[in-house]
């Protein structure tokens, strides 16, 4: 797939090469970012520095990075010689960057920069050296919350749960916390506030026809997909039950992409959740949430 093919699809950036133990706050963070598909809180990132890099871990410094790692907050400029990495999503929520993203600032950053005199910024200063070429065509700058799914399954469970911390959100709730769900981390996915209630959401996507491994592209899994849906519904089902009874005052809910399959198996288990308190959530092909 071409630049602007990966552009189109709003793909993410390639994860960054690993500086190990080495490198400076920036180089870590990168490295940190490399290992998240998907929304994260600067708390969680502090927490990472604090086991894999302590002493980089001060406070203060790490989320000055953050802030300037993100292409989408109103003033980076020291961090105007580094390309970002990062998008803002929400106060202290980040996700990382799509090659859209970074290609459309790379566009904007070179027209600000050739639009003043050469070897000058609008403070007199030595002008940045553009990081990148531009990219063809005018579109306007990607929101936070722009439509980032490939084409081809925008039901994955990091997909999912990006849109769903992307809806909440817009809809007023802070994110607390947010599980790597791609690195199968364990505890709740998302935990979530508004209006003095606390919900613990366990989010599930739907099962591909085919192996995600790279060694195993095109390979068929052997287990149908509806069937294989069965099964992560009813672990999302017992995820649930468990938050009920650990945590009896916050709303515990299931978010699932909404399809037939799941649609159907909701239908045969709504009144025992209902009975239990368990709520289910779903999020469609536009990233839009529906929940009660």
């Amino acid at each position: 797939m071409d630049s602007e093919a990966k552009a189109a699809s709003g793909e993410m950036l390639p994860e960054p090469v690993s500086t190990g133990g080495a490198g400076t706050v920036w180089d870590r963070l990168r490295d940190y970012a490399a290992t998240q598909s998907g929304p994260f809180t600067s708390q969680e990132v502090l927490s990472w520095f604090r086991r894999h890099a302590p002493s980089k871990a001060n406070e203060r410094t790490v989320r000055t990075h953050i802030r300037g790692a993100c292409w989408n907050v109103g003033d980076r400029s020291q961090f105007s010689h580094r390309e970002p990495f990062l998008t803002r999503i929400d106060r202290g929520v980040f996700r990382r960057a799509t090659i859209n993203e970074i290609e459309q600032w790379r566009a904007r950053n070179t027209t600000a920069s050739t639009s003043r005199p050469t070897g000058a910024t609008s403070e007199g200063t030595a002008a940045p050296v553009p990081l990148g070429p531009p990219s063809s065509g005018s579109s306007p700058q990607p929101q936070p919350d722009q439509d980032r799914r490939p084409a081809g399954e925008w039901y994955t469970e990091a997909d999912v749960q990006s849109s769903l911390v992307t809806a909440l959100v817009k809809n007023g709730w802070r994110i607390l916390s947010v599980a790597n769900t791609a690195a199968r981390e364990h505890g709740i996915d998302v935990v979530a506030a508004r209006d003095g209630q606390t919900a613990g959401i366990e989010v599930k996507g739907f099962p591909s026809r085919n192996y995600a491994d790279p060694s195993r592209a095109g390979e068929a899994k052997r287990t149908l997909p509806g069937t294989q849906a069965g099964h992560g519904y009813a672990q999302a089902v017992l995820a649930a039950m468990r938050l009920r009874g650990k945590e009896p005052r916050w709303r515990s809910a299931i978010v699932l992409p909404d399809f037939p399959r799941y649609r159907e198996l909701h239908g045969q288990t709504v009144a025992s959740l209902s009975a239990a308190q368990i709520e289910v959530w779903w999020i469609d092909r536009s990233g839009d949430l529906h929940a009660p």
